[in-house]
């Protein structure tokens, strides 16, 4: 598995951020996510949504759910389909601010683009995950 890992300091409280992070507004702040679609909310306080993912040219879809929900804390979503996934999201406080850490653990889908592509996608995901940061901090902090 590939691994990126994010983290931002946003100058918004944890709970604005945090409620701002649901399927709906991920294409957003997420420049590879075409879509979000079918967005469910489930017991745990979490969401299962279908999704459209656009990586090296290419048209993935899938579903994904939080699988782990602690508010303010914590969320955990696992993604099946195109892109195997697990995306944990922590939010700690720090005095009105709120620092964001994204980890994403996912599978390069290896077979269709190629071995050799494969560290390219890697680092190019990694430059994805502090986009999304820095989209989530424009948008908080405006």
């Amino acid at each position: 598995m590939a691994i990126s890992k994010s983290s931002i300091k946003i100058n918004a409280p944890v709970e604005k951020v945090f409620e701002f992070l649901t399927p709906d507004v991920l294409p957003e702040i997420w420049p590879s996510l075409v879509s979000v679609e079918n967005v469910k909310e489930l017991p745990n306080g979490g969401h299962s949504w279908d999704w459209k993912y656009k990586m090296a040219g290419m048209n993935f879809s899938g579903k994904s759910e939080n699988t782990e929900v602690v508010p303010n804390e914590r969320a955990v979503t696992k993604s099946t389909g195109g892109i195997d996934s697990v995306i944990t999201w922590t939010f700690q406080s720090a005095g009105g601010e709120t620092n964001v850490t994204v980890n994403a653990e996912y599978t390069v889908p290896v077979p269709l683009l190629g071995k050799l592509a494969e560290s390219i996608i890697v680092r190019q995901n990694q430059k994805e995950s502090e986009m999304i940061l820095d989209n989530l901090k424009t948008r908080m902090e405006t």
